[in-house]
């Protein structure tokens, strides 16, 4: 059965009032929307031609308190604001349901970058972050199948450590980028 948030459509907060409300993180995540750049003008101008599509609508479950959020986010609102498709925030603590939705192995995982069509039938999804870097934590949770090992914690910190490093190695930016719009032309 296909998803549908219809009722959710408009229940968001707009990305400009996320970023005046947060709370946490908000210089670094500043700091990543301010030094966005496009990998190319061709990139650019496919993202600035969907501006004819008025069919497309874009949810993002996030939280500020989030680093993958923090690295992510800023890329999503600076090609979405190009593409002109209406973008919504969903706190994540607001719309646990919706959340429950779009888990990422089970759990939890944001930043969930959701698009739909005018009616909120649920099209396509991206995030929780950038392929090459969820592929560090799926790794992670299959040789670590139980939360309460005793070094489960340690071990978990060691696999954020080499995610943070995977954002590193390449422009996430432009990998993300990418990745979007692998996801938007296939709309």
């Amino acid at each position: 059965m296909s998803k549908n948030l219809a009722e959710k459509l408009g229940q968001g907060i707009t990305p400009k009032q996320f970023i005046d409300g947060m709370e946490k993180n908000k210089e670094a995540f500043l700091n990543w929307y301010e030094s966005f750049t496009w990998d190319s003008e061709e990139t650019r101008a496919f993202f600035t031609g969907l501006t004819s599509r008025d069919d497309l609508r874009c949810l993002i479950l996030m939280a500020d308190w989030c680093g993958d959020v923090v690295r992510n986010v800023p890329v999503l609102f600076r090609v979405l604001d190009e593409t002109g498709i209406p973008t919504e925030v969903l706190v994540m603590e607001q719309h646990l349901e919706t959340m429950d939705q779009f888990l990422t192995m089970g759990g939890r995982a944001i930043p969930i970058a959701i698009f739909t069509n005018a009616e909120g039938e649920v099209l396509a999804q991206w995030g929780p972050r950038p392929a090459h870097v969820q592929a560090v934590m799926i790794a992670f949770k299959q040789e670590n199948p139980d939360r309460n090992a005793p070094d489960y914690n340690d071990k978990i910190q060691v696999a954020r450590s080499e995610m943070l490093a995977k954002y590193g190695e390449t422009n996430a930016q432009h990998v993300i980028t990418e990745e979007l719009r692998g996801v938007l032309s296939a709309l």
